[in-house]
């Protein structure tokens, strides 16, 4: 396959970090592929063939929760903390709301069983947020309850725009009655400074990402260089000391200038590592992970799992042309593939 373009750019493999023959700017293509990633007949084709042939392992942990509690207890092994994240969106009925918190309530129980420094992701249109706010809202906080008689937490995920003040309001009443919820905010929104200062109250973990939602130029920052500007500026907000009310930063980034702009804050204020981790997904930019890991910060990776992983899969070929270049590698050598999706 060859794609013809203008800008080059050098790229950064995510498999060891070693430079990449020179690569074009493939702008088109990750939207292309985002917009593929919504079109069921072909993520339908792409869920056939990724876990048999192994490719989709890359970035998610298998189709079951005991497939996932199996990496989880891996990781564990290597010295990570982990958080599952079970894969899938927005329902459509009460009952599937339902049968979202039990599975929620089972990944719990699972990591309690396995013994694991583990916690969960919680995405609130998975428990219907979309259909009626009180349930939603009365089945987290039966989950947050579980996670406090389990002795574990659980982080709530930040979706689009015009779920914010929904899921902040649903985090605060689990944080206020649990005291075991973390929360996604996003740099690339307008608001987070604002939403950071109203939750510092409850000295809550708060998970910093960049934003993988395209969303209009009045409410998030367009260009690169401002999410980035607003990133630095939110996480020294959750590093520095403050007269009142203190956070627990989730650093999650691959981007090593940010990587580096965190170690040197949590120097800077001395952070205990008991309030502050960095987070990273499961398979991507392992050497990364490996380098924060051995210099002795704590780590935690965010590992997907369950059957409608393929949208997820998607979206992180999409992030960066070195993810898209490993899926093309992958193709090619499916041959080469044992039955258990492990490269020979």
């Amino acid at each position: 396959m060859t794609l013809v373009s203008c800008p080059v750019r050098k790229a950064r493999s995510l498999e060891d970090g070693r430079p990449q023959s020179e690569e074009i700017d493939t702008t088109p293509l990750r939207n292309l592929i985002l917009w593929l990633s919504t079109k069921k007949s072909v993520t339908d084709a792409i869920a056939r063939r990724g876990m048999k042939y192994g490719f989709a392992r890359r970035f998610v942990a298998g189709e079951t929760l005991d497939e996932a509690i199996s990496v989880a207890a891996e990781l564990g092994r290597a010295g990570r903390r982990v958080t599952l994240n079970q894969l899938g969106e927005n329902v459509t009925t009460a009952e599937e709301s339902r049968l979202s918190c039990d599975t929620y309530l089972e990944m719990l129980r699972a990591l309690d069983r396995a013994a694991l420094d583990a916690t969960i992701s919680v995405k609130l249109t998975h428990l219907g947020l979309d259909l009626d706010f009180q349930h939603c809202r009365s089945l987290t906080l039966e989950i947050a309850a579980q996670a406090a008689a389990l002795g574990h937490t659980l982080e709530i995920d930040m979706e689009g725009s015009a779920y914010t003040d929904r899921t902040i309001e649903i985090f605060e009443a689990a944080q206020h009655q649990y005291h075991n919820a973390g929360l996604a905010l996003q740099a690339s929104l307008r608001r987070s400074e604002r939403d950071l200062e109203r939750l510092a109250i409850l000295d809550p973990k708060i998970r910093l990402v960049k934003g993988a939602y395209r969303e209009p130029p009045a409410l998030a920052f367009q260009k690169k260089s401002e999410v980035d500007a607003n990133y630095r500026k939110l996480l020294d907000l959750l590093l520095r000391p403050r007269p009142s009310g203190r956070f627990t930063a989730a650093i999650a980034t691959h981007d090593p200038t940010l990587l580096d702009f965190a170690r040197h804050a949590i120097q800077q204020y001395a952070v205990p590592p008991s309030r502050y981790e960095f987070q990273m997904l499961y398979g991507i930019r392992r050497d990364l992970q490996e380098q924060v890991h051995a210099a002795g910060h704590p780590l935690r990776v965010y590992t997907p799992f369950g059957s409608a992983w393929c949208p997820y899969f998607m979206r992180r070929l999409a992030e960066r042309p070195a993810n898209i270049w490993f899926l093309i590698r992958s193709l090619s050598a499916e041959g080469k593939h044992s039955p258990s999706g492990q490269a020979k």
